[in-house]
């Protein structure tokens, strides 16, 4: 018999209380989640493999031209070699000791210095100039921009070559035109001056790497919004508060790409320091990475495991460079005060 149950106070009879039956989705909920979960995860192990096997061709090229490479240098400057290459043993910290205490040393490192800065400042100063009037819409602004990425576009071998031509004591072209317009009485000897030197190779520096950077500026410059413009103008805003306070805090972000790249692309510049300065004896001109190169093939040394030794510091010294430049954007872009 079914159970009845009676309210005391009045008497009345109650019908028994049933359990819910539990719908569909009730029942199938229990399990749904955790075969969702497992669909989730063999779907995103999937997507892995797939992504890691249509990306193995780049990871295999990087391996092959800078990992294994990094591994190599960085093995062989804790290694002895001979005068012909043939590897004699460990040297432990001796490559390193030995460089470090290279007298030629300071005298490079502040060259690396001079010229790594001056190309980079006078390339963003210029490029940000460029950038403003390649944004401009004139008559045949498209003849300009093509004409923009020449040097870039030219292979930097011959680049060099062209300028080391240019600025010869005997044939060249600039000390032609300044003879045959009276400017100077004798040719100036631009290759053979370590100031001159200094000055041409930077000249050269900086032609080479300004048309990257216009063109990073350029698509800054694009990217800003021109409603903010319009805005500034409305609140009477001159040309050069628009400047300062709208542009160039927009174009922060291609400013940072723009001085990272160069620095590293500007550091590691071997032809336009090799063609203009090979033929001149000693170190005196040379940067870290012609230096280095001198040690290894060039000087009387020839020690792999020393040269080794300054690539590694070269990279140390980069790899510095460059977080310090990114910390104090960020730092400067968070208290702009």
């Amino acid at each position: 018999m079914a159970r009845v149950l009676t309210d005391a106070p009045s008497g009345t009879r109650l019908a028994p209380a049933r359990a819910p039956k539990p719908s569909i989705e009730g029942r199938a909920s229990g399990s749904a989640p955790s075969s969702r979960r497992g669909r989730r995860r063999g779907a995103n192990e999937a997507s892995g493999w797939q992504a890691l096997l249509w990306l193995s061709p780049a990871l295999l090229l990087i391996a092959a031209i800078v990992i294994y490479p990094a591994i190599t240098l960085f093995s062989t400057s804790f290694s002895e070699y001979s005068i012909t290459g043939i590897r004699k043993g460990d040297a432990g910290f001796a490559n390193y000791a030995g460089f470090l205490s290279s007298p030629d040393l300071p005298k490079v490192v502040l060259n690396t210095g001079i010229w790594v800065v001056a190309v980079v400042a006078i390339t963003i100063v210029i490029g940000l100039a460029l950038a403003q009037f390649l944004s401009k819409d004139f008559w045949g602004r498209r003849v300009v921009r093509w004409a923009v990425i020449v040097p870039w576009s030219a292979a930097l071998v011959i680049t060099s070559q062209l300028f080391r031509l240019l600025f010869d004591y005997y044939h060249g072209t600039i000390n032609a035109v300044l003879l045959a317009l009276h400017v100077i009485p004798k040719p100036i000897d631009f290759l053979g001056n370590p100031p001159l030197l200094m000055a041409s190779m930077i000249l050269v520096g900086v032609y080479v790497s300004l048309p990257f950077t216009a063109y990073l500026f350029v698509a800054g410059l694009s990217a800003i919004p021109t409603d903010v413009y319009e805005a500034a103008r409305i609140d009477g805003a001159s040309p050069r508060q628009i400047y300062t306070t709208i542009t160039l805090p927009l174009l922060r972000p291609a400013m940072l790409i723009a001085v990272v790249l160069n620095m590293i692309y500007v550091f590691n510049s071997f032809p336009i320091i090799w063609i203009m300065n090979g033929s001149n004896p000693g170190f005196g001109n040379d940067t870290l990475i012609t230096y280095m190169y001198k040690i290894a093939f060039k000087s009387a040394q020839h020690d792999v495991g020393v040269a080794a030794a300054a690539g590694v510091f070269n990279v140390i010294v980069i790899l510095i460079a460059v977080i310090v430049y990114v910390r104090l954007t960020r730092t400067r872009a968070e208290n702009p005060s």
